[in-house]
């Protein structure tokens, strides 16, 4: 048991070594910083200036075009990170963002007008909404393997948990002491700083071609369709969805629930709003550590459960039994839940999504979780109108306990997936064909693989014949032939089969299982998609199937 808790520690220590050595993921976590803190710190910044002009109608104001624009936007924006490459839209969203800050500290420095600052903050957040799911469908393209892939989006969470109280204590500081126009000034200095670094990362990594995002007869809004439409016709796609949704439902009755226990239940005052904050985001980095355990676990889905639950359960436990230091301590865990849904919940999306529209989805994300937090805010005082302050605290709080609970079927099909996908990866990464892929093609080539058993002196594929599969040897020998004379034999770890596949010539020689032989089975489109697509894939195929028709090696086929 010991040895292998070592293990495992061991390759979640080995897979972070491997995010910060592979410099354009690196690249990418440091922009995010940028990002991050400059959208936190900007947030605040407009709230104290909003209500400096105009009081708590202004404040009011600010929030609805910050969240309303961008739940509108979102699908708009994740469109971009399929039509167009990942990285260059982040680079634009960053830029956008820097003019936007630019011109809004101008503003208030000249005493411009607070709506022409208004219209710029909107700007701002629209713009934002492109960056996170570019960068979220460009990470699987950027890892080497499963486990960098959990690593990085470990990394994302602590930045996001991080940034999430930095910023804002970043931007009240610079407010106070310089005033807001410094502040904005400031933020358009971390979007630059984020800028710098993903133009570092086009320079200097070429973007694999992916496959073509679906084009609709009826215009952007049928391709905003394809978006919805890869959320509802992938089980394990639209599951983690919907369950992220309704955790930020939970997420916006928060909001208010933390209004009520430190005024109400707990009559701590306006500093107890800020205290169960801090303990959210002391939970937050704590999750971080624990959600390295993560790494190089293929399952994934009952860590997400755990994490779903654990953001509702303790609001229950509050509810029933209000003890303020029991409180704090629930908040935090609240916290480490929502790294733990943050990580296995975007790993899973980036694992199961369809690459083609995988930005769209995760833009189809970002409105439901901009959507389900106003709806959670709205709903939570009818609910304490209804029932009370304590009871709606243990409604909302077995909210999500019951949702996993119907929805547990589904989520243990997806490890049961993943862990049975666990061998056919080992077999592609061991390939020189495959190795080089980005770990997101080689789970979905794992998936698509079909296992076939041969018995010894079964033909599998004959001379001559149409070829319309690619083989991988798993356990077992087999034999090759041409013209009749013997070449040689193929062992585990083994393949067959590229050659009349990418050179579209019939077989050109046979191959028979010497032994009883598993086998695993790819169709030609499939194959020739995935190595086509990757220079250094279709580079390592070129050479594989030169030297085997050569004479020095096996012509298989």
């Amino acid at each position: 048991m010991t040895s292998g808790v070592g293990t495992r520690l061991a390759a979640s220590v080995a897979a972070f070594r491997a995010v910060f050595a592979n410099p354009q993921i690196r690249r990418l976590q440091l922009a995010d910083v940028g990002s991050v803190v400059g959208t936190w710190s900007y947030t605040i910044a407009l709230f104290v200036y909003a209500y400096d002009v105009g009081g708590a109608a202004a404040v009011g104001l600010v929030a609805l075009i910050r969240y309303l624009p961008s739940a509108v936007a979102s699908p708009f924006t994740g469109l971009l990170g399929d039509r167009y490459r990942r990285i260059p839209v982040m680079l634009a969203s960053d830029l956008v963002r820097v003019v936007t800050m630019a011109g809004a500290a101008a503003t208030i420095a000249l005493d411009g007008s607070p709506l022409l600052v208004y219209a710029l903050a909107t700007i701002t957040s629209i713009s934002a909404t492109a960056f996170r799911p570019a960068k979220a469908a460009a990470l699987p393209l950027l890892a080497r393997t499963p486990e960098e892939l959990t690593a990085a989006n470990v990394a994302t969470s602590t930045i996001n948990s991080t940034g999430s109280f930095a910023g804002p204590a970043l931007g009240g500081f610079i407010v106070a002491a310089a005033g807001p126009e410094v502040a904005f000034a400031f933020n358009g200095a971390t979007f630059l700083w984020s800028a710098f670094l993903i133009e570092r990362v086009r320079r200097s990594w070429s973007e694999p071609r992916r496959p073509k995002a679906p084009r609709s007869a009826r215009g952007v809004l049928g391709e905003l369709a394809t978006g919805f439409a890869a959320v509802a016709r992938a089980p394990a796609v639209r599951i983690v969805v919907l369950l992220m949704a309704a955790q930020t439902l939970v997420l916006g009755t928060l909001s208010v629930f933390v209004v009520i226990l430190a005024l109400e239940i707990f009559e701590i005052g306006e500093a107890g709003v800020g205290i169960f904050n801090s303990a959210l985001g002391i939970g937050g980095l704590i999750g971080s550590v624990i959600a390295f355990a993560l790494v190089g676990r293929p399952r994934l889905a009952a860590a997400f459960a755990v994490g779903i639950v654990g953001w509702s359960l303790p609001l229950a436990v509050v509810g029933g039994w209000p003890q303020l230091a029991l409180a704090l301590v629930l908040f935090g865990l609240i916290g480490v839940a929502n790294t733990l849904v943050d990580v296995s919940g975007f790993t899973l999306l980036q694992r199961t999504g369809d690459d083609a529209v995988l930005a769209r989805v995760f833009g189809v994300l970002n409105t439901l979780i901009y959507i389900s937090v106003a709806v959670g805010g709205a709903l939570t005082p009818l609910l304490i109108a209804l029932v009370g302050e304590r009871a709606s605290l243990v409604v909302v709080g077995a909210l999500l306990p019951a949702l996993v609970l119907l929805s547990w079927p589904a989520l243990a099909r997806i490890d049961r997936r993943a862990e049975s996908r666990q061998r056919e990866l080992a077999l592609l990464q061991r390939l020189p064909i495959f190795a080089p892929l980005p770990v997101q093609t080689l789970e979905r080539l794992a998936h698509d693989l079909r296992p076939r058993t041969v018995g010894a002196g079964q033909t599998i594929v004959r001379e001559g014949d149409v070829g319309d599969l690619f083989y991988i040897v798993a356990d077992g020998r087999v034999t090759v032939s041409a013209n009749g004379s013997p070449l040689g034999e193929l062992g585990p770890g083994s393949c067959f089969g590229e050659i009349a596949l990418l050179r579209d010539v019939p077989r050109t020689a046979t191959v028979t299982a010497a032994e009883d032989t598993e086998l695993y089975a790819l169709e030609r489109d499939l194959f020739v998609a995935a190595v086509s697509g990757d220079p250094e894939s279709a580079n390592a195929a070129d050479t594989l199937v030169s030297e085997r028709l050569g004479t020095s090696r096996l012509g298989t086929g």
